[in-house]
């Protein structure tokens, strides 16, 4: 089988050292698919060049000209399926190359805000997947198949699971992601917390100020790697925090905490959310507030989660991460 996996213009490579979700995603099929035997193809200019063994196609096939050479290149390569951004399915010039490649293409829901164009997805040779019941119920429309998604970077590959110290966030720094109420949940508890990634909204640190300066507050800003994988694999708990009214998309952390053999202790707002989706009563608890709450009861509910969770077994958690969030599964889970 030979599958063309495709970048898209953005700030970050392919694959990223640290952030990044569509960018992580790509690269964790493209792993998968490897070692499920594909003949795997990079196809696009973002990916990066220090990439040794990888056959690297550095085209847009959005910006092929019909019949013209590049295009009778792609397709005498006769690639059976494209990986793709969920960005690309519904571009009219990338559609019309696709179609003349007379392949099946895939993608993963990372948004939840994307609009597609009615008819883009036929659930047969052009397929959506999506992580959540809340995603599969907004993209219905689309035929969308339910899918844990795996992320990987480069160089985090997760030693073996060891009970670790203190709490960890990470993700973006912003409003939707809410990091304020896990560390005030660490507060609670009289514990430390480390804040793994970058600050997307200055303001919003600065509103809860307070809070982000206490003393039992580490920001270890944005690490990728070896560095990542370390921040996951010596914390006891990984707090996952979202707002009110955000919808988690794509949700790479959920699998980055249990394959390191982290628990994790996830605070939601309603049912069917990612956390949901990701985790069972071995890997995780997650707590469900009524929105109309506020945040120091929120807090207080995601305090208990995460003494709750540390009670989970690291070794169970990791077995189960490494099998749930298995690149080369994921792929295969694709080629139906």
């Amino acid at each position: 089988m030979r599958v063309g996996i495709c970048d898209f213009p953005g700030d970050y490579g392919f694959p990223p050292v640290a952030y990044g979700g569509i960018e992580r995603w790509l690269w964790a099929v493209a792993i998968g698919a490897r070692a499920a035997g594909a003949d795997v193809h990079l196809i696009g200019p973002g990916w990066r060049s220090d990439l040794p063994g990888w056959t690297r196609q550095p085209i847009r096939l959005e910006a092929l000209a019909p019949n013209g050479p590049e295009l009778r290149t792609l397709r005498s390569a006769g690639y059976d399926l494209l990986i793709v951004g969920h960005e690309y399915p519904s571009h009219p010039a990338w559609m019309r190359t696709w179609q003349e490649l007379d392949c099946d293409v895939v993608t993963f829901q990372h948004s939840p805000d994307f609009k597609h164009e009615p008819g883009t997805f036929d659930g047969a040779r052009s397929r959506l997947y999506c992580y959540s019941p809340e995603m599969m119920e907004r993209y219905a429309d689309h035929r969308p198949i339910a899918e844990l998604a795996v992320h990987l970077g480069l160089d985090e590959h997760e030693p073996p699971a060891v009970a670790g110290d203190d709490l960890v966030w990470l993700g973006r720094v912003d409003e939707q992601k809410a990091p304020h109420l896990a560390v005030r949940a660490a507060q609670l508890l009289g514990r430390r917390i480390r804040i793994v990634g970058p600050v997307f909204d200055d303001d919003y640190v600065r509103a809860h100020g307070s809070l982000f300066a206490a003393d039992h507050v580490e920001w270890a800003g944005e690490l990728g790697g070896r560095r990542k994988a370390a921040a996951l694999h010596q914390t006891s708990v990984f707090v996952y925090t979202q707002a009110r009214d955000y919808v988690e998309a794509g949700a790479a952390v959920f699998g980055e905490s249990v394959r390191a053999g982290t628990p994790v202790a996830a605070l939601t707002w309603r049912d069917g959310t990612c956390a949901q989706a990701a985790l069972c009563e071995r890997t995780g608890v997650t707590r469900v507030c009524a929105p109309e709450v506020d945040d120091e009861t929120a807090a207080r509910v995601l305090a208990e989660a995460i003494e709750e969770a540390a009670g989970l077994e690291p070794v169970v958690v990791q077995d189960l991460g490494q099998k749930r969030f298995d690149s080369r599964r994921h792929f295969e889970s694709m080629l139906r």
